[in-house]
């Protein structure tokens, strides 16, 4: 396999899964509310080449591809009769980094204003 097809199979497995689908999902409905849940969806591919000589006796040659994706929940629609909204879904992760990097930075301030 060339490096041309290596990139064409890894775009289209890429735009197979790069869907509506993977962003939203199946509507869940209890009486007059209905809910749409919603991720964020990342991907990435990669691939590589190579020609010419390795040396006198072998012939070069090259290769390789890869990809990946991950999808994270993020909120949800929520449908009725009054409206929709859309309801955002925190991520500990990112608030304990955040408040993390605050904490460092206080303290940081506060050793250097202490020794002054």
């Amino acid at each position: 396999m060339n490096v041309q097809e290596i990139l064409q199979t890894a775009g289209d497995r890429a735009s197979l899964a790069a869907t509506v689908k993977s962003v939203y999902g199946e509507p869940v409905t209890c009486g007059d509310r209905t809910v749409i849940p919603v991720a964020k969806v990342r991907m990435g591919f990669g691939g590589g080449g190579g020609s010419g000589r390795h040396n006198e006796e072998r012939s070069g040659q090259g290769g390789g591809g890869g990809g990946g994706s991950i999808a994270n929940p993020c909120g949800a629609l929520e449908i009725t009769p009054q409206g929709t909204r859309f309801i955002y879904f925190r991520d500990p992760v990112r608030l304990a980094f955040a408040v993390g990097i605050a904490t460092l930075a206080a303290v940081w301030f506060f050793s250097r204003k202490s020794g002054e």
